[in-house]
C-alpha cells in the first residue's frame, strides 16, 4: 500500500501542485481544497489504469474512491493492482 500512495502522491505533486507538496495530506479532499478539478481526475484515472494495470469502469469514478491519496490507494488495492 506505501508503494502505491507513494505513487500517486508523486504523480499529484509533480502534475497539480507543480512540485510543492506542503500541505498535501493523504486523507486531504482533493476537490475540496481545489488541488484537482473534474478534468484532473480523469488525468489521474488515466495515470492510475497505466500505472498500476487496472481498468476503471464509469460506476468507479466516485469520491469515496478517488477523492484522496489514502482512498486512491484503497481503491488501486481493491482493483488488484
Amino acid at each position: 500500500m506505501d508503494a502505491i500512495k507513494k505513487a500517486i502522491r508523486a504523480y499529484i505533486i509533480d502534475n497539480f501542485m507543480f512540485g510543492d507538496d506542503r500541505g498535501l495530506d493523504d486523507s486531504m479532499s482533493f476537490l475540496e481544497n481545489g488541488i484537482i478539478d473534474s478534468t484532473g481526475i480523469l488525468e489521474m484515472v488515466t495515470f492510475l489504469e497505466e500505472k498500476f494495470s487496472i481498468k476503471i469502469s464509469d460506476e468507479d469514478l466516485l469520491p469515496e474512491n478517488l477523492e484522496s491519496v489514502e482512498k486512491m490507494g484503497m481503491f488501486v488495492l481493491r482493483m488488484g493492482a
